[in-house]
């Protein structure tokens, strides 16, 4: 039996994904065909052309205040960023470690809401509207007890290309989909060390944008080493993935982003350690970007 060639790098995968939804007779699955993922893909594909892989900073909306998470967000992306994920804060964040915990919590008691997150998601948009923007959030946010139309409309509207919604899978996520494709958001979904591989190529393939490759088994947090078994969970990732693999959670150091990009992740997603780098009250800006920088330079590949 011949086996088919399968594209090696982030760019060549998405043409080949084609950025629509999944096949089949059932109803359409997957916003791949959004104009998010569109802008996703082509940050990823920029980066591959330049021989590295995407850098993904986190920031925390209104940490520790409005104007001091608008300014992070924008040094992180004039320190190098490929794409910005944006922290939504919230009262019960399950996959958030100390760090991020801390901050946003922070953030809520400084008053942050969800309508000051789409304010900052729309000041960033309008400063530097090359970057592709994605929200993370959780269900209760977004979706509540609807179909989460309203908030995925003031997110794209505000700038958005697509959104995390890191306790959503796809067997609940088909109706958040189908609304997400109406506004042109993408949904990038996870995956982790547990995942199964029949499970990881489903959720792969109803992934918009990339794929988010958690790296080991726990909640965010700024970690010593990344686990050795992380380099092969990158490469089963990338064979069943038809959209870009990006690796979080643990990531801090230049080390780490090399590992990753040796193991041939497509990006980056480095969260808790910018967020301490901005120091205890959360406002030592440059330090931030002197990271993102450090981090930037890991991500080229050899």
């Amino acid at each position: 039996m011949r086996t088919r060639a399968r594209p090696s790098t982030a760019a060549e995968r998405s043409r080949a994904a084609g950025g629509g939804p999944a096949t089949g007779g059932g109803p359409a699955t997957g916003t791949g065909a959004t104009a998010g993922a569109r802008r996703i893909a082509a940050a990823f594909a920029r980066a591959a052309t330049e021989g590295r892989a995407a850098l993904i900073p986190y920031v925390v909306a209104g940490y520790p205040d409005h104007d001091t998470s608008l300014a992070a967000a924008l040094a992180a992306v004039d320190a190098g960023a490929d794409l910005l994920e944006v922290g939504l804060p919230y009262s019960d964040p399950l996959a958030d470690g100390a760090t991020l915990q801390r901050a946003t919590s922070a953030a809520i008691r400084a008053g942050a809401t969800l309508e000051g997150s789409v304010a900052l998601l729309r000041a960033i948009a309008t400063a530097r509207p090359e970057i592709p923007l994605v929200p993370m959030c959780y269900a209760n946010q977004i979706i509540g007890g609807g179909d989460g139309r309203v908030v995925a409309a003031r997110l794209a509207e505000a700038g958005a290309s697509g959104v995390i919604v890191a306790d959503l899978t796809p067997d609940e996520g088909e109706r958040f989909e189908s609304v997400a494709r109406e506004v042109g958001l993408a949904v990038v979904y996870l995956i982790a060390p547990t995942t199964t591989p029949a499970r990881r190529v489903e959720v792969a393939r109803r992934s918009g944008g990339f794929l988010y490759c958690v790296s080991l088994v726990g909640v965010t947090g700024a970690r010593a080493s990344l686990p050795p078994s992380v380099g092969a969970l990158v490469a089963a990732a990338r064979l069943d993935s038809p959209v870009p693999v990006a690796v979080g959670f643990g990531v801090s150091r230049p080390a780490h982003v090399r590992m990753l990009v040796d193991a041939g992740a497509d990006g980056v997603i480095v969260a808790s350690a910018l967020i301490d780098a901005l120091g205890p009250d959360g406002r030592d800006v440059p330090s931030l970007a002197h990271l993102v920088v450090d981090l930037r330079a890991a991500t080229a590949r050899s």
